[in-house]
């Protein structure tokens, strides 16, 4: 009774320290984009951005501020939805082939900005799984922002969906340069940033792959991350597929 007692006791103190340390993070992703946008609108309000090219600028990097804080919000309301498996209504049916292609159409601009050409190889009929499929779009899309924020310029992305083994299977690719080996264990965890080129300069919150993953247990399934043999990253989802469906 005791041994169990100072167990939980040490667990509690853990999981505290988890908390400090989340919300410490956050405030930090937080308060960088807020102090950049501050200093821009003080430019802007002051006249320091006195031509029309100046005033150009400092508006795009108020409008590219205010997105990284809205993704920033949008990620910890999915990472809070996610705690709670009630949220999913796995009750619903959704076609994976459909919601891969939904993604990849939200994707494909913001990669051709960048020179990253983005193949897909979706199957012409449905690929059924049982579940939220606003929810695995978000996980899907979580896949596909990782990579193109991950691919350097005239770089590929490639989404494969397919059924295989009694599962559906969702595959993204990419040509950036992939997870440092020290990395591949940690990079579903939450507010986890790699070395290299996976870390906190790409804007995200350390927050899109433990989401994916989480929507994808979720549902009964998985995501795996590894390196491809010829370079760059791979995720591979997997949901149980639906029998049937409306």
């Amino acid at each position: 009774m005791v041994a169990g007692l100072r167990q939980s006791v040490e667990r509690r103190a853990e999981l505290e320290e988890e908390r400090r340390f989340f919300i410490g993070a956050i405030a930090h992703d937080l308060r960088t984009p807020l102090f950049a946008l501050r200093g821009y609108l003080d430019g802007l309000d002051q006249g320091i951005a006195s031509s029309p090219e100046q005033m150009k600028k400092y508006v795009a990097v108020c409008k590219e501020k205010s997105n990284q804080l809205d993704r920033l919000v949008s990620d910890l309301f999915a990472y809070a939805k996610t705690e709670y498996r009630e949220t999913v209504r796995l009750e619903d049916h959704a076609d994976l082939a459909e919601v891969v292609h939904k993604s990849v159409d939200g994707i494909r601009r913001a990669a051709e900005s960048k020179n990253i050409s983005v193949r897909a190889e979706i199957p012409g009929e449905a690929c059924p799984a049982r579940g939220d499929a606003h929810l695995l779009e978000r996980a899907v899309s979580n896949l596909l922002d990782n990579a193109a924020r991950h691919t350097p310029a005239h770089g590929e992305i490639f989404v494969r969906c397919h059924a295989e083994g009694g599962r559906a299977v969702v595959t993204v690719r990419d040509t950036g340069s992939g997870f440092a080996l020290s990395d591949l264990e940690r990079v579903f965890e939450p507010l986890y940033r790699g070395e290299a080129s996976r870390n906190r300069d790409t804007g995200g919150a350390g927050l899109g792959l433990t989401i994916a993953r989480r929507i994808f247990r979720a549902h009964g399934g998985d995501l795996a991350a590894a390196n491809r043999p010829e370079g760059g990253a791979e995720l591979t989802g997997w949901l149980p597929v639906s029998e049937g469906g409306d």
